[in-house]
Formats: structure tokens, sequence, C-alpha cells
């Protein structure tokens, strides 16, 4: 679908279909279409489009006005697309959006395949490819959607990729000394950034290898005085050593290969003492386990045609990232005959003590055999001169505990083949850009990998007590330092049984005070993490345990800070960055034991009220959003609307159903357990009140069990409420039906009905008396039934309520049809049906057509039932309700064993058993029985 369609976001944004170039429409569409194009692929959610169309305070009216601009987005790609159609181009995906692209449809993507190539090439050939790329660039990035004067950062990181292309591409046409080819582009990528010392470094020396010397004289005046004039500031080391070198006489001819000259004879120098090559590698760990797949990973990526230079280990606190790189790095030794190189960075030190990549470099050209006097005062020389080393050895160069991107680059060798491997507790940004730098990402330990772990270090103990290593094991999170610390506790206290060491983990409840001893150790790894928080993001991290249960969304850790939006993405990406909380299916999980840690931190730093009030502002987010989300599920009573907060929170707004749908499946966990919870909280009204919200979404999704536990769970918190009592017990009474516990759900109806009456809620006694019409057509007592909804219908229709009377015309109408008036069921079937779709009631229409199909199928007119039956399910499954999708099969099913086909009824009954795979409804049981007795 995207061959005859090509984008372009490296300059203005453009659309091509063929040769014919596509209007992207307004300044909003073509600023969605160029964040999709920076993400070449990638998804973007609706709230970064938000954020991206409103700096602040989009209109209530934001997320709707998004979509819009995505549909009519759709219809340019696609002419003749529906008005409400997916398409195949820009495509959703939940709450989020990306663009169906190939390498060959976008110019970022051929851009990037380019530079990749060039990375991996020398000499003349690599020049030529980032020749190639760099012309691909006619302006910024998504150039002319500025809005005032500020460039969105994607945009800024894709012009990024540019300015450290044109860097490395001048390097590379310095040594290959055809520095004509490239210097075009590098001109222009040094005016568009002026203030970039490396990148205006590079031209000079260009300029001047191609002999233009006084144009580089010129050009560094230019740019002293800018910097003096706009920043305050005089020009840095790489600066002044290119302005230096335009004085040495040799640079006309090559400037940069006069510089590795004196790299050279600093080599022979370390050469020529005959040195044994350095082996600084600390022991192995004599416990290490597991981590083959990682291990695989690392080999995997140094055994292609073009291996790895770099491997950047990252993983939370305590994971094990030191021992499994030292690990790693014994395994690799041999293939790195010319030595190993190791320096412990202390990226997360505090103050002066973290290591500066100038200590580094001169401690390691100390070890290849340079005199101190021979190691240049500067950074970039000193850098350049310990590549020009290792561009002739094959070395394997260990750096552990890495703060960022800018510590190691410097430490990274330039060709030839030696390999570095560093350690990091954050996720550096940056290692995915340079040719052969890969990330390498480690997990918890799994559970045999944990059990192996104890099993080493306490031999039979672990064998004898398998029940508490798995206790142990469970408690520690997998996460190696724990378990590192438990088994070394018991090891040194002989008397302590295994069990009684998962005793008192056990009665620690959760706290770092359970590892005895070890607590110190734990608390000072993590602080390491915390330590390099802004105050900002250290806060809300103290806050995150305060959340009800499981990961939590953006919306919810906002509410919980009681932040804006924006701000709480920005301080969640920050503690991700540490690695403190890792992102699960769009939502944000957090270690328990790196919970335990943020709970003492938050009893230390954060007084009872502010922990409260953060609470509060949690609890306000999931009772009003749970409102919001249950409107588009059209229940038949909605509720009354939740008094506003008084902590500024507002809940989340829903698109539609699907999205409505979706945010209760995925907070089901938070909000059964606010529900269980909120006597001991305080917040008995929010309970049921989420209890009841939650009811149309348990039904779609076929969790009668679940609704029954929930409901009753709101049903204790309700008191002496009158209206929330009867509310609750009908809507037990539809949970027991659904599970066949007819009698129960009468009980519960006679409940909630005696509550209405005494309250004189007429519309609300109208939906239980058709309730109870409902379970008299179940039990075949049709005359009764048919009583109990004229009953209903008599009362909505005194209530002006179009949808009750027409639900009670419906059970009235399956009454007929049971008692053999055919005709008279069709017509109050096709009225209903009239009804449903003017309401817009899917599920009232779904009901509707189903047994209308089912009438039409007992007086044989099989093209009616089946066409009827078929859009039920249409209908159905339109509006995610499973339950009810499978009822319409089961019944085709039925139809077609009654008619002797049990082919056709074996694939009905199988399709809608697979509508039920993973719900608690009893039909699946029936439908297994079905299908079992048809063999």
């Amino acid at each position: 679908m995207t061959r005859t369609l090509s984008f372009a976001v490296l300059g203005p944004v453009r659309a091509w279909r063929g040769s014919s170039e596509i209007d992207l429409g307004t300044r909003q569409q073509r600023l969605i279409l160029a964040l999709l194009l920076a993400r070449a692929g990638g998804a973007v959610s609706v709230a970064e489009l938000v954020d991206l169309l409103w700096e602040a305070d989009p209109p209530p009216s934001a997320v709707n006005v998004v979509h819009r601009h995505v549909g009519m987005l759709r219809r340019r790609f696609e002419p003749g697309l529906p008005t409400r159609a997916a398409g195949s181009v820009l495509i959703r995906d939940g709450a989020e959006y990306r663009l169906r692209i190939d390498g060959e449809s976008l110019d970022l993507l051929r851009f990037r395949r380019l530079v990749a190539r060039a990375g991996g090439s020398s000499g003349e050939p690599a020049v030529e490819l980032y020749r190639e790329a760099l012309a691909l660039w006619r302006d910024r990035c998504a150039s002319g959607l500025q809005a005032g004067g500020r460039a969105h950062p994607e945009f800024v990181a894709v012009d990024g990729e540019r300015f450290a292309a044109a860097r490395a591409a001048t390097d590379a046409a310095l040594r290959a000394g055809c520095v004509h080819a490239v210097l075009p582009a590098i001109r222009l990528a040094a005016e568009y950034e002026p203030l970039d010392e490396a990148l205006q470094a590079r031209l000079l020396l260009a300029l001047a290898a191609d002999g233009r010397r006084a144009e580089a004289l010129a050009a560094y005046a230019d740019i002293e005085y800018r910097l003096a004039d706009e920043l305050g500031i005089q020009p840095g080391g790489d600066l002044r050593a290119a302005r230096d070198s335009l004085f040495d006489h040799d640079a006309s001819t090559d400037g940069f290969r006069s510089r590795r000259g004196v790299g050279g004879a600093a080599l022979e120098v370390s050469r020529s003492t005959g040195a044994e090559p350095p082996a600084q590698l600390p022991a192995d760990h004599p416990y290490f386990v597991g981590r083959h797949s990682v291990v695989a990973a690392a080999k995997e990526l140094l055994a292609g045609d073009r291996p790895a230079t770099a491997l950047v280990i990252d993983g939370m606190p305590g994971v094990g990232k030191t021992t499994f790189a030292v690990h790693l790095a014994h395994q690799l030794a041999a293939r790195y005959p010319d030595g190993q190189l190791h320096a412990d960075l202390r990226g997360f030190d505090s103050g002066d003590s973290v290591m500066t990549p100038a200590e580094a470099l001169r401690g390691f050209l100390w070890s290849l055999g340079v005199a101190p006097a021979a190691i240049p005062a500067e950074l970039h020389a000193q850098a350049g001169l310990y590549r020009s080393i290792l561009a002739e050895r094959r070395m394997l160069i260990l750096l552990d505990n890495c703060r960022d991107w800018d510590q190691i680059r410097h430490l990274l060798p330039g060709t030839g083949g030696s390999l570095v491997i560093a350690t990091s507790r954050r996720r550096i940004t940056g290692v995915a850009g340079p040719a052969g730098t890969h990330p390498l990402h480690l997990d918890l330990l799994t559970d045999a990998e944990a059990r192996e772990l104890l099993t080493r270090r306490l031999g039979d103990a672990a064998a004898v007590d398998p029940d508490a290593v798995n206790e142990i094991i469970a408690r520690c999170g997998r996460l190696p330092l724990a378990l590192a610390l438990v088994a070394t506790r018991s090891v040194g206290r002989p008397g302590l049984s295994l069990p009684a060491v998962a005793g008192e983990l056990a009665e620690a409840d959760g706290r770092l005070a359970g590892f005895g001893d070890g607590h110190a150790d734990l608390e000072s790894i993590f602080s390491w993490s915390y330590r390099a928080l802004t105050p900002e993001a250290g806060r809300l991290f103290r806050l995150l345990p305060l959340h009800p249960a499981g990961g939590l969304s953006t919306e919810a850790a906002a509410a919980l800070g009681g932040l804006s939006l924006r701000s709480a993405r920005g301080l969640l990406a920050e503690l991700g960055a540490q690695l403190l909380v890792v992102p699960v299916d769009g939502r944000w999980g957090m270690h328990d034991l790196l919970r335990a840690y943020a709970v003492e931190l938050g009893e230390e730093h954060d007084d009872a009220a502010e922990r409260d009030a953060a609470v509060e502002r949690v609890h306000d987010h999931y009772q009003l959003s749970a409102y919001a989300a249950h409107l588009p599920l059209l229940p038949q009573v909605p509720l009354a609307r939740p008094e506003p907060s008084g902590r500024g929170i507002t809940g989340r707004g829903f698109t539609d159903r699907a999205d409505a749908m979706a945010w209760f499946a995925a907070e089901q966990r938070v909000l059964t357990d606010i529900v269980a919870r909120a006597t001991e909280r305080g917040r008995p009204r929010a309970a049921w009140q989420i209890a009841l919200a939650m009811q149309n979404f348990f039904q779609d999704t076929a969790q009668f069990t679940q609704w029954a536990e929930v409901v009753s769970a709101g049903l204790a918190t309700a008191g002496d409420d009158p209206a929330a009592r009867a509310l609750l017990h009908r809507s037990l009474a539809g949970a027991c039906y659904f599970l066949a516990d007819l009698d129960r759900g009468l009980s519960h109806l006679e409940h909630a009905r005696a509550l209405f009456d005494r309250l004189g809620r007429r519309a609300e006694q109208g939906h239980v008396e058709n309730n109870i019409a409902e379970i008299r057509l179940d039990q075949r007592r049709y005359p009764e039934a048919i009583r109990h909804a004229e009953a209903a219908r008599k009362l909505f229709r005194a209530e002006g309520n179009v949808r009750g009377a027409t639900n009670a015309l419906l059970v009235i109408a399956r009454a007929q049809g049971w008692l053999g008036r055919h005709g008279t069921a069709l017509v109050m079937f096709v009225e209903a049906r009239r009804q449903f779709e003017a309401l817009g009631d899917l599920h009232g229409l779904g009901t509707t057509q189903t047994w209308l199909a089912h009438t039409y199928s007992m007086i044989d007119d099989l093209p009616h039932a089946m066409a009827t039956w078929q859009q039920a399910i249409d209908t159905f499954r339109g509006a995610r309700a499973p339950h009810h999708t499978a009822e319409v099969l089961v019944a085709i099913g039925d139809f077609h064993s009654a008619n002797g086909d049990p082919a056709l009824a074996g694939r009905a009954w199988s399709e809608a058993l697979a509508e039920l795979d993973g719900t608690d409804s009893p039909m699946a049981r029936r439908i297994r029985d079905r299908l079992l007795w048809h063999r």
C-alpha cells in the first residue's frame, strides 16, 4: 500500500504519490505527519500529538481534533477511503498512531542506512556514502513548522544525526585525503549549527586540507566572535587545536595526518619498551550463573560482517551488570591478544569523585606505555593518541559504572579490532548512534537462574528446603544482589535455617529490613541511582509506592504527584533513564525492592500530610476516570456524576467505547484493589461507584465471577445508603444471571425492588421488573415473563425512558416467540430493532438481531435467519462483547446441528469457544460439551 507513496522530512515535510506531490493540508496536519515521519515508523501517542499541537492548555476537544486531523491525512494518502475507515498507511494501535513505511519511502531511513554503511566502510567508498547521505538534506528537519522559533525535541534530535554524520564524514574524508567531496555538505551543516564547536573545528581542518587556510582562519575568527557574543565563552580545546594546526606548515597538505604522526611517534616509543600487554580485568565471579541468552546475543553481535566495537550494558541497580560484564570480558579475552584495560568511571559517585574522560585516558595511555610527559594536556588530543594506538591493536576495554554518553564517547576506539564493554545503571542515550555500538539490557534472573545461584552458594541446604528457596526467590524479586546478600547471611549464620531466613523476609512485609545487615548494602546500591535524580523526580519516585497496585499509567503518576501530564511524562522518563522504573505495555513498573526503598525514603523525607494528599489525588483520578469511562459503554442506568475533586484532579477523557474498554482492561487490577481496600482508606463512596462503573466492562468481557466479587465488595462499603445498595443488588443480580445462579439473582432483585419502591424511583423499578422477566424467560415461565415485562414497559413509558421501554418490548417479543406466536414476535422485534438503531444502543441492537434471526429460523426462512445472525455477530464484535458474540455463534451451531449438518455446527461452536478464550463464562463448558458430543 505504501509502495506508491514516498515522504520527506529532511527539510520541509512533503509527500508524493508516484511522481505527484500530495497537498498535506493545514499546518497542524503537517506537524502531525512530521512527528510520525521523525519516528520513522515508530508509534506516536495521542497525548504526544496533543502536546505537539498545543504547547499549553489544550482545549477540551484536543483529542477529537487530533483524530480528525489524522482522518484527513489518511484520506490524503488513500483517496476514496471512507470517513471512519482505518486505512493501511496511517494506522492506529490503541492510543497510538504510526506510519507504515519502508526503508525506501522515507528520506530519513535512506539517510540512516547510508550513514550506517559509511560507518562500516573506510577510505573513499565511505566518503562517497557520507556524501550521498548528507545530500538528502534540504533544510532543517520539518523546517517551517517551528512554533515561536522553537523546534520540537524530536526534530532537533534528527538534526543532530545530520551534524554527527557531517563530523564523521569530515574525519573519514581527512583520513582518505578527499575532503573536497564532502566540503559543501560540511559547510552547510556548519552554517546551520554555528555554535557546535566540534563541527566548526572539523570545518577548519577540512578547509585547511583543501588548501583554503586563509578562509579557515577567517572562519575561526567568526566562530570566536559568535561564542563570545552569544554565549560569553572562549573557544574550547577542539577549536583551539584546529586553529593551531592552521599554523603548522604541513597542515596545507594534510593537517589531520600530521596530528596522527605525533601519535605514531609515541606509539613507536611504547612498543620499544617491550612491556607485557596490560591485563587489567578483575577476577571472574566464582558463583556466576545463567545469562546465557545475553552472552549469546553479545557473541552474535561480534560475529557479524560488521562486528560490534562497543557493548553498553544497562540494567536496574543490583541486577549484576558489573558481574556480568567481567564474566563476558573473560569469555571474550582470548579474541583480543593485545591485552585488556579496565576503569571504574565512578559515574554515580558524588561530587568530584566521578572520573573524567581525561583521567581515564591518562590512565589508559600510561598502561599502553606512553610516557607521562608525552601525554597531551587536552582531551581531544589524548583521545586522538589513544585511538591511534588502538587502531593497530586488538584490545578489550572494560568501562564500569558509566554515567552518560559524554563520559565514554572519548574512550571508544575509532578503527581497528578493539572492543569496549561498558556498564551503566541508566539507559544511556546516544548509544545506538555510532556504528558498531550496541546496547545490551540486563534483566532480572529467571526463576531457574535464581535457584541455581542459591544452590551454588548454599549447597545441600538449598536442596533440602525447596519451598524456602522459592519463598526467598520471590521475596528477593529475582534480583541477584538481594539473593547474594541473603545467601551470604545464611552462610554466615550456620544456626539460621533457610525457612527461618524466608520467615524473616516475610515478616518484614516488603521492607528492606528483612535483609538484616544486607539492608545497608541494598540501600547503598539503590542510592547511587536515586542521588542522580533531580529533586522533582526524586519526589515522584518516593510517591510511586502509594499507587494502589501494579503498574501505573502516566496519567495516574501525574495525579499522584499533583503534576501536569507533560511534567509527569518528563519525570517518568528521567526515572526510566536511571532504570528505577521500566515501561511495561504502555505503563510504568517498579521492582518490589526498589518500591520498598522508595517507601522508606518517603517516610523519611515526606510528611504524612503530603503522602495522604497524594493518595487522595490518585483516588480522585480513578473515581472520576471510571465514571467517564462507563458512559461510552451506554449503561442502562448511568451513575450520578461524582463530586468534583477538591485537589484539582479532573480524571481522563475517552474518545469512544473502544478507548474506554481498553482503559478498564489496563486498570482492572488497580480499580479492584481500590474497591477491596476502600474501608481502610476511608473512601466507601468511591468504592461502590467504581464497582458499578465496571459492570458493563465485566459483562462485555464475560468476567462474571470478578463482576460478582467486585460488586459484593462495593456492597460491603455502601453502609445504610439505600440508593447505593439498591443499585448494587441489581448489579449483583446481573452477575448471578450470567453465572446461571437464577435463584440468587431473584433474591438480589427482590432486595433492589423493595429499596427502589421505598425511594420512589420508578425507572429503576422498571429495570428490576425487566430483569425478573429475563430470569422467568430462562426458567421457561413465559406468561410470567410477559407480565413482568409489561409492568416494566408501563413504568418506563411513564418516565419517558425509550430505551428501557424498548428493552421490555424485546423481552415480550422473545416470550411470544417461545409461545409459538411468531408473527406477533416478528413485528415486535422489527420495532425494537428500529428503536435501538435510533438510540445507537449496540447491545440492544445485537440482542434484537439475534432473536429476530432465531424467529426467522423457526419459520424456516433460512436466508433471512443467516443474514440476520451475521448482522448480530458484526454488531457484538463492534461492541467488543465476546460473550454475546459467542451466544450468537452457539445459536447458529445449534441450528445447524438440529438440521443435520454437524460440520457447520462444529465450526460455529469452535468459533464461539474462541471468543470466550480467557473468560470465566459458564457457556464455555456447555460449548465444549457440544463439541465432545458431536465427535
